[in-house]
């Protein structure tokens, strides 16, 4: 399955927990692994706490901090920090599937993770059984 996003701003997380939900629930599976594959190379794909927001905001600013926008970077699309940082998040991840239930702890949410924003993006999803 594949989803079409609007991304809003330059960085942004968008928690993609329900979507991935969603799908699950529509396959029926009751026991196995979904797989969430970002294909773009500025955005990446992370399970971190999705309860409170400030965890976002201080992952957004220790990263702005480790990898500046302005630097003596080479790339000339301008755009090799959110290369970077999509690289260090990876752009895939796996969940089991239990009960019908993702298996994500109390805390956990996935978020689609735009590095060089505002985009229409793809998040595709595959289902194993």
């Amino acid at each position: 399955m594949e989803y079409r996003i609007r991304t809003t701003k330059t960085q942004e997380f968008i928690d993609i927990t329900g979507i991935i939900k969603e799908e699950v629930k529509k396959s029926g599976t009751k026991e196995g692994i979904v797989v969430v594959f970002i294909p773009h190379v500025t955005a990446g794909i992370t399970i971190n706490e999705n309860a409170d927001p400030d965890v976002v905001s201080d992952i957004l600013c220790v990263l702005s901090k480790v990898i500046p926008e302005s630097h003596s970077y080479r790339h000339l699309e301008g755009n090799s920090p959110a290369h970077i940082k999509a690289s260090l998040f990876g752009s895939s991840c796996t969940i089991i599937i239990e009960n019908g239930e993702l298996k994500l702890g109390t805390w956990q949410g996935a978020y689609f993770c735009e590095f060089d924003g505002p985009r229409e993006r793809k998040i595709c999803i595959k289902i194993m059984k």
